[in-house]
């Protein structure tokens, strides 16, 4: 029911209460008339005379609920207007005693099936969306108002740690060994060898020129072309058979010097004391700070926009995520028992640590309340109710007339 209902509802038992006061007024007025024609009139008198006694004292003992009855100040009477803050007191204490208990609440959750209900919630794809939609809100809440330069400050504390407590020369050591075990080394070298390759046939005429620039002049331009020829001829003979052996004597030759190399670098301690001065100097250059600093921003940007745009990848992984951790919970009964576990858990030690929240928040929010919209709120919860205490009132109390006008008619006859 809204408050219109309520209103409404409440007149309507308060007018009935009136009518029977006001019936029972009129049988008065109409039995004193006629008491001496009959001994029956009596009675009926002595029914509305108590009747009227009972409405009116009930009328008055629930009309001093909530205000001063004809607006007289009697004393303890507009009760919840004057003692609403010990009635709030007393409900949040009512309530912190008698419902925010872990106990309670773990035996409503154990008959609850939360797990098996939050399963069959997201398994269906629509809510599994809508629930991705919600966590990319948070994330992007998250995100938004935390503060950027604590964050910044603590990944380029993160990353300058790590790399400092890495030692660079041993790293790089046991790179070059595994290059060496998977033959990456030769691969490297074939690249190279092309490279070479390629390079002297983009460049023979400059180095035709130059034998030109630097030969005698008194050699015949002929012989410096057969010179050149032979010299270029038997380079690019080296590099082709280096490339077509793998066992080559050249190919041993740098694997074995690439090898002595990781060594010097795990046990030579100049070798050491360089990488690590390298090291150093890389992280104190500008590109190497810019490069940190802009990480946070970077990443913050890209997440935000995909937490907030619902076709990005970040949303479909969480909603695939969130549908698959949903049929997961309709057939795992041992999952769903986790969940129920999790839930009774998080429940219990907020409610073991924060209950008293609740008792602050009920009487504080009570407090702000002005005296006369607290009586207006509560008669309007309660109200209708108590107005059969009214109509009780008046038929009881005519009953009780009754039955002491026979009680006397009895005893004095």
């Amino acid at each position: 029911m809204d408050d219109l209902e309520r209103i409404a509802a409440l007149r309507r038992m308060k007018g009935l209460a009136l009518v029977l006061l006001f019936a029972a007024a009129a049988l008065y007025v109409v039995a004193r008339a006629n008491e001496a024609a009959s001994t029956t009139w009596g009675y009926v008198r002595a029914f509305a005379e108590a009747a009227m006694v009972g409405a009116l004292a009930d009328w008055f003992a629930v009309t001093a609920l909530f205000r001063h009855p004809l607006g007289i100040p009697i004393p303890h009477t507009a009760i919840i207007q004057n003692r609403k803050d010990q009635i709030g007191r007393s409900l949040g204490e009512f309530v912190e005693t008698n419902f925010m208990s872990s106990d309670v609440i773990g035996e409503r959750l154990a008959t609850a099936g939360g797990g098996r209900r939050l399963g069959e919630w997201l398994s269906d794809p629509g809510h599994a969306a809508r629930a991705a939609r919600a966590a990319g809100d948070v994330i992007h809440g998250v995100i938004e108002v935390i503060d950027d330069t604590q964050v910044q400050e603590g990944i380029e504390r993160i990353i300058e740690n790590r790399i400092r407590s890495t030692p660079v020369a041993p790293l790089l050591a046991t790179t070059i060994d595994l290059a060496i075990e998977g033959g990456h080394h030769q691969r490297l070298l074939d690249a190279i060898l092309s490279g070479l390759q390629g390079f002297l046939d983009d460049n023979r005429l400059t180095f035709r020129e130059r034998l030109e620039q630097e030969s005698p002049w008194w050699v015949p331009g002929a012989i410096d072309d057969r010179i050149f020829a032979k010299i270029y001829d038997s380079l690019s003979r080296f590099l082709v058979d280096v490339g077509r052996e793998p066992a080559h004597e050249v190919r041993r030759s740098i694997e074995t010097r690439v090898a002595s190399f990781a060594d010097r670098l795990r046990n030579d301690q100049g070798m050491l004391a360089k990488s690590e001065q390298f090291k150093e100097e890389l992280l104190a250059h500008p590109d190497m700070q810019a490069w940190m600093s802009s990480l946070w921003k970077d990443a913050k940007r890209g997440v935000m926009d995909a937490a907030s745009r619902p076709d990005s990848e970040l949303n479909q992984r969480i909603t695939t995520s969130l549908r698959n951790l949903g049929e997961r919970l309709c057939t795992d009964v041992e999952l769903q028992a986790k969940v129920d576990r999790w839930v009774a858990q998080a429940l219990g030690y907020v409610i073991d640590n924060y209950r008293s929240e609740v008792t602050t928040l009920i009487e504080s929010t009570i407090a702000r309340w002005d005296g006369d919209v607290t009586a207006r709120k509560m008669e309007l919860q309660v109200g209708r109710d108590l107005q059969f205490i009214r109509i009780n009132g008046t038929i009881v109390g005519g009953l009780a007339g009754i039955a002491i006008h026979t009680i006397s008619e009895v005893l004095l006859k």
